[in-house]
């Protein structure tokens, strides 16, 4: 390999390694007594749900922003009640830990922005 060629492929490794997009870490916890169903999260622009999270159970998920919103939770109780939740603002391009805890009375939401190590 030429050494022009040697050099374009290291400035496109270097590149590509110090390129990361931000996202956000997010969990999900039922820290009720009793399983909860049909889980879902809005955030601008898209979403992610889970089936099932069993008493004391989490459930883990990344994702990326687009656009500025507040966060959204609707889930099903044992009780077959449908509950709904609205979160924190999240801005496009965030990038942090959410921590959503559903529990007997109510649902607790938590964001730290911050950089990922």
């Amino acid at each position: 390999m030429g050494p022009l060629r040697a050099i374009a492929l290291l400035t496109c490794l270097l590149a590509t390694l110090g390129c990361r997009s931000p996202y956000i870490e997010a969990t999900v916890t039922n820290s009720t007594a009793q399983s909860i169903s049909l889980i879902e999260v809005d955030y601008p622009y898209a979403s992610f749900g889970v089936q099932s999270i069993a008493a004391g159970g989490t459930f883990r998920y990344r994702f990326q922003t687009r656009g500025s919103d507040n966060l959204k939770l609707t889930y099903t109780t044992s009780t077959f009640k449908i509950k709904k939740s609205t979160g924190p603002v999240i801005k496009d391009g965030q990038e942090g830990y959410l921590k959503i805890i559903v529990g007997t009375k109510g649902v607790d939401w938590k964001f730290t922005p911050g950089k990922h190590v």
